[in-house]
């Protein structure tokens, strides 16, 4: 055996705890990797936190290295950056990036790590999965140079759609949230910001990611005749209720879902051709405006009550480990 590492578990739905796990050691096809930094996806970790997946999207929700069953204990979690201290001689010594949850060193199949680029610092790549949903959002909403977008909900993935289309060339791309203190990360993306009541309309294309039925009616009102939503909030076990009726069918508006398990039909990529165009686009020093709070991973079992609370505020909070 390889040793041992500690990682953090979900024992009860509210209530998480740090084991310690027995490590194999790697085959030949193996890498184990150290460690440096992972990522907590707000919405979705702090969902599972409170013990929200419907039990109809347990198969679903599993995250690719997920050990447990849900709503708990269950060990989770997939914006993982270490570096390689065994491995084949491509990865060995490099920084990586891989869906794993938060532990401090673990041994994955050396075709499940990608390797950051020099340009990307390690603790900005855990954005890297984030920014690949990004990606595959705007792959499914396939705007046009020129297009008029709003992006509404500006959490970890919708600030990511943003910075991510901010690039698109004479597209007026606007960043829309209820809370005004976006505005600053808005601005750090290179694209505008709005509070709901006063965003810009008739819209080419809205991508929505506020995972509130409020969101997705203003995502609505926001469209141009015969214009889309790309939907890609998860609510888990929450209902929500949309506005069909009055101009749905009359502008003949589409409600479009994307998730990141599938890549759009018609899009010749494979995952990994996805996963490391994410990390080429992290190059850009912009994306570390969505890192909003930083702990040591012996703090995870505190920080996760107070982020899933709301009392920590966050957008990608990032755990930093000491080197174990």
């Amino acid at each position: 055996m390889t040793g041992a590492a500690r990682a953090f578990w979900l024992a009860y739905p509210g209530k998480g705890e740090i084991r310690t796990v027995d490590l194999p050691d790697p085959a030949h096809d193996e890498v184990l990797v150290r460690t440096l930094h992972s990522g907590v996806s707000r919405g979705t970790e702090t969902l599972v936190f409170r013990g929200g997946v419907p039990e109809s999207q347990y198969d679903v929700m599993r995250a690719p290295y997920q050990e447990g069953d849900f709503p708990a204990p269950v060990k989770y979690g997939y914006l993982n950056v270490g570096v390689v201290e065994q491995g084949p001689p491509e990865v060995a010594g490099r920084t990586v990036f891989c869906l794993y949850p938060h532990q401090t060193r673990y041994v994955v199949p050396a075709g499940a790590v990608t390797v950051v680029p020099d340009t990307v610092p390690a603790s900005r790549a855990v954005l890297a999965g984030t920014v690949e949903t990004a990606v595959n959002a705007v792959w499914d909403a396939a705007p046009q140079i020129g297009d008029r977008i709003a992006v509404v909900g500006g959490g970890m993935v919708g600030c990511s759609v943003a910075g991510v289309l901010s690039r698109l060339p004479g597209a007026r791309v606007q960043l829309v949230d209820a809370d005004p203190q976006r505005s600053a990360v808005a601005a750090a993306l290179g694209v505008g910001f709005a509070v709901p009541g006063d965003a810009d309309g008739d819209c080419d294309v809205v991508i929505h990611a506020s995972a509130t039925s409020a969101g997705l009616s203003r995502s609505l009102e926001l469209l141009a005749p015969e214009a889309t939503v790309v939907e890609l909030s998860w609510y888990g076990d929450r209902p929500v209720s949309v506005p069909l009726g009055e101009y749905f069918h009359s502008r003949r508006l589409t409600v479009k879902s994307s998730q990141v398990g599938g890549i759009p039909p018609g899009r010749r990529r494979t995952y990994a051709e996805r996963l490391a165009l994410a990390l080429d686009l992290l190059a850009d020093p912009a994306f570390d405006a969505l890192i909003t709070g930083h702990s040591d991973f012996d703090d995870l079992p505190e920080i996760l009550p107070r982020l899933a609370g709301g009392d920590l505020p966050a957008l990608c909070h990032v755990v930093n480990y000491r080197g174990e």
